[in-house]
């Protein structure tokens, strides 16, 4: 089934593994062959977004340091360095078919304050409506501890939510996710992987990639929450030649998470600001079972709540765990912690988080 006609808008996540060969210098045959599909779909009129590792790889070829240099200065350095060249590969490449470069580089703060956030999707707007491709990493040369993210795994995941996109194309060195270890003769690709559906994960192979910090389960988590906020999601083999235009084609080997109905804007944001989370509340289950029912629009009221954890202000996002299922999801809250902890199990309050204001995830 051809999709190109229901996407208009694609981020397209590169991990380190596609951009390199095994001794980890830049491979240009597979950076060309990417751009050459990024150009064919941006003719057809489809808006790419493109997240790429390998400024740290590309830095390590250009410049030797001295052994002196502890593990997260010399990533720091490699990557001050090797942007620029990954770059200016790009910016080459791009050129011979009249597409021009925009870098962004973030840190995960730059997707906590609301307000940052929409200044940033307002920048993405106007940079995707002319021949600009831009192109994403992690600010590799600030981003330490906790400004970290997990990989360019989950960047991809908040610019895609960020950005509308309607696909998440995440290009690994494997075909997809199998039902084994993917060396072995009788694995297969899982091929269709649908919201709430976590059977995949027991068999995912915990071993990181080769040069990049995430890996499958990573791939996993993310390609999982993105599908939950409507956001069609592949996981595919970036080795291969041709594959951005086999996934959109619908004929590529790989694997398809199956979105939901998308999600408000501001739901997005609540979905993917973990980082930003003020406080936890615990419902029973007869709430739970209300916010989880697809076919209800409900708020959550303090009748439901039977605990209240942390400190948060009107505003904060507080985390909602139930009693049996764990964490159901997130919201922004209406008032305080203290005057929730007031109202706790009382009948005839104020919703502590309203739905317009309400994410729940596929459990």
């Amino acid at each position: 089934m051809n999709q190109e006609k229901s996407i208009h808008k694609v981020v397209v996540k590169v991990g380190t593994n596609v951009l390199t060969r095994p001794d980890g210098l830049l491979d240009i045959t597979a950076i060309s062959q990417l751009i050459d599909q990024i150009a064919t779909l941006k003719r057809k009129g489809i808006q790419i977004i493109l997240i790429s590792s390998g400024a740290v790889g590309a830095g390590k070829a250009v410049v030797q340091l001295s052994g002196e240099l502890n593990k997260v200065v010399s990533r720091q350095v490699y990557a001050a360095v090797g942007q620029i060249k990954l770059m200016n590969i790009y910016l080459d490449l791009f050129s011979n078919y009249d597409l021009y470069c925009a870098q962004v580089l973030a840190t995960k703060e730059d997707f906590r304050d609301r307000i940052h956030y929409l200044n940033m999707k307002e920048c993405f707007r106007a940079l995707l409506r002319d021949q600009i491709i831009p192109i994403v990493n992690e600010n590799d040369v600030i981003s330490v501890s906790e400004l970290m993210f997990t990989d360019n795994d989950e960047l991809a995941g908040l610019i895609a939510a960020m950005t509308d996109a309607d696909a998440l194309i995440i290009l690994s060195n494997v075909d997809g996710i199998y039902d084994g270890h993917p060396e072995e003769a009788n694995s297969r690709v899982i091929h269709q992987i649908f919201p709430g559906d976590k059977k995949h994960l027991s068999v995912i192979n915990p071993t990181r990639s080769t040069f990049g910090r995430g890996g499958m389960h990573t791939k996993a988590r993310i390609a999982q929450k993105a599908a939950g906020v409507g956001i069609t999601t592949f996981i595919a083999n970036g080795k291969k030649a041709g594959i951005l235009l086999e996934v959109l084609e619908g004929n590529a080997k790989g694997t398809t998470f199956v979105a939901k109905e998308q999600v408000s804007n501001v739901k997005k944001w609540i979905a993917y600001n973990e980082s930003g989370k003020k406080g936890q509340v615990l419902i029973n289950e007869g709430a739970s079972n209300v916010l989880c029912d697809k076919n209800k629009v409900s708020s959550l009221l303090p009748v439901g709540i039977l605990q209240i954890d942390g400190a948060f202000e009107k505003g904060d996002i507080v985390e909602i765990v139930c009693e049996k299922k764990g964490l159901i999801g997130m919201g922004i809250a209406q008032y305080s912690s203290a005057t929730a902890a007031n109202y706790l199990g009382k009948s005839g309050k104020k919703a502590l988080v309203h739905y317009d204001y309400l994410y729940i995830e596929a459990v």
